[in-house]
């Protein structure tokens, strides 16, 4: 495989790419360059820790190409000479969790994983004990796989499923919490695990602490995910988790991504605790115990700045990317202003008190302890959010970026918006916004805001706007194309359409 290729392959702080022709693409993570970057791991992880022989553990998920990039990352870490301990279907948090087993003495982990993406994609997340790598590790990674600069020496291939323990640990915490050996007793609780890896919270974590989860769906690992996207942002997943909860009469439901970093919940009388509802929910319930302030994305809405301040907290509006809100909430505990969570609305939580690692079934254990309290007062869960003021409507739109160089002429695009913003009336350009141009909107000219910015990944110039009035959305995004009219690489049709339905 070409070294070009290689280094293509990087994804922010991952390795990702096709993995299976089934879906008409062309395969770029092939087993080739999984052999390839399994030895750049091992050799990074020898230069880091200054060991001759190091251990790592590896895991997958459910997708249909995990067996055989499995094999060749056994091929690879072998022939440099690592000791290997393959953990099988695993979550991704678990896999860095190993790393804090002090018995086991690991060096590093990772994790065959894409996520969410089709069932086509496949990747790789690295961990060492210290948490993910950085994407400036991974970039050193994909170099010494292009330089070839690989140690030899004859490895060591081990068995050791960790999930029970990583699950124990999960269901150790809501007992402590409550003070109760099975605190979820009398509880009907359903999962959706869209056939991801999440399978295992049902009969390892809620059945021991008593729940009844009899009509949870999807259980079993399809990589090809045949029901739905395993996502918790997926609207089919979110109405097939609702139906689930209310014909079931369950307290909750809970649906998780395929490797388990994120998670979304459903109440019991089928309203989706997800994005905003989800944030403010855990935000409520950590600063009864300490004002803090909360880190999240850009796109979170005015409502939930108000809730959070409304119950003591600063909330802290940051760029997009799971790792850039982890990042700025360690920085600010660093320098002394306590920040108990890092969250995205897209359901990626970390919590200070867990490593600050992006943990779905964490979460939901968080959760759970909040559900069983709320119960115990004759209240149902979204009755901790019941302050939470929400928009009258709400809307995602992303336009792509037609031409080559799509980033250059993306931060071009952005700076055009950024200059024209002054002159729309009835507007005026948010303080404190680290991502794209957020745009506050006055009651005449739209009752909200819009926020335009480059996605991390795609040629694609995201927009996501909110407002209080119903139409305000088109308003709002009327007055963006006019700037955005005379820009010709940017696909303008998915704005246009938005405003005439």
């Amino acid at each position: 495989m070409a070294s070009l290729n290689i280094k293509k392959l990087k994804s922010g702080t991952d390795v990702r790419g096709v993995a299976s022709p089934i879906l008409g693409r062309a395969v770029t993570l092939t087993v080739g360059a999984v052999e390839t970057i399994a030895r750049a791991f091992v050799a990074w992880l020898k230069k880091k820790t200054g060991k001759q022989r190091v251990k790592i553990a590896l895991g997958n998920d459910s997708r249909i190409t995990a067996d055989e990039l499995v094999e060749a990352f056994e091929r690879g870490a072998l022939k440099s000479g690592a000791t290997l301990s393959y953990t099988g279907l695993s979550s991704t948090p678990s896999m860095f969790m190993i790393l804090q087993s002090k018995a086991r003495n690991l060096d590093g982990s990772v994790m065959i994983t894409a996520s969410h993406l089709p069932a086509d994609r496949n990747g790789l997340k690295f961990f060492t004990p210290e948490g993910g790598l950085e994407g400036e590790d991974v970039d050193e990674i994909l170099e010494i796989a292009e330089k070839g600069d690989f140690c030899d020496g004859e490895g060591e291939l081990l068995r050791d499923y960790f999930m029970d323990e990583y699950s124990a640990l999960l269901a150790d915490r809501v007992r402590s919490a409550c003070g109760n050996e099975k605190p979820l007793a009398g509880m009907k609780i359903i999962v959706d695990a869209g056939n991801g890896a999440g399978g295992f919270f049902t009969e390892k974590v809620l059945k021991p602490l008593g729940a009844d989860t009899e009509g949870s769906l999807y259980l079993d690992p399809d990589g090809m995910f045949p029901h739905h996207a395993p996502n918790p942002e997926d609207k089919v997943a979110m109405a097939t988790l609702k139906k689930a909860v209310l014909d079931n009469k369950a307290d909750l439901g809970i649906i998780f991504d395929t490797d388990v970093d994120r998670a979304g919940a459903v109440d019991r009388k089928g309203e989706e605790i997800n994005r905003n509802r989800l944030i403010a929910l855990i935000s409520a319930h950590l600063l009864e115990d300490k004002a803090g302030t909360i880190v999240t994305d850009s796109v979170t809405s005015d409502g939930l700045t108000k809730f959070i301040e409304e119950h003591g907290g600063r909330h802290h509006r940051y760029m997009r990317g799971y790792r850039n809100v982890i990042d700025e909430c360690k920085r600010l505990n660093d320098a002394g202003e306590y920040s108990p969570l890092a969250v995205e609305t897209s359901g990626h939580c970390a919590f200070k008190d867990n490593y600050f690692l992006d943990d779905g079934a964490y979460l939901v254990t968080e959760i759970l302890i909040i559900l069983a309290g709320q119960l115990k007062k004759g209240k149902r869960l979204a009755d901790l959010i019941s302050g939470l003021e929400e928009p009258a409507e709400a809307a995602e739109i992303r336009p792509e970026i037609t031409c080559e160089d799509f980033r250059e002429y993306g931060a071009k695009v952005l700076e055009k918006v950024k200059k024209a913003a002054a002159e729309i009336e009835g507007a005026k350009i948010a303080p404190n916004n680290y991502e794209g141009i957020r745009i506050n909107f006055d009651k005449t000219h739209g009752d909200g805001w819009l926020l335009i910015r480059m996605s991390l990944h795609e040629a694609i110039l995201p927009i996501n706007v909110e407002s209080n009035s119903t139409g305000g959305c088109k308003k709002m995004v009327k007055a963006l194309l006019e700037i955005l009219c005379s820009c010709e690489y940017v696909d303008l049709s998915l704005l246009e359409k938005f405003i005439k339905e």
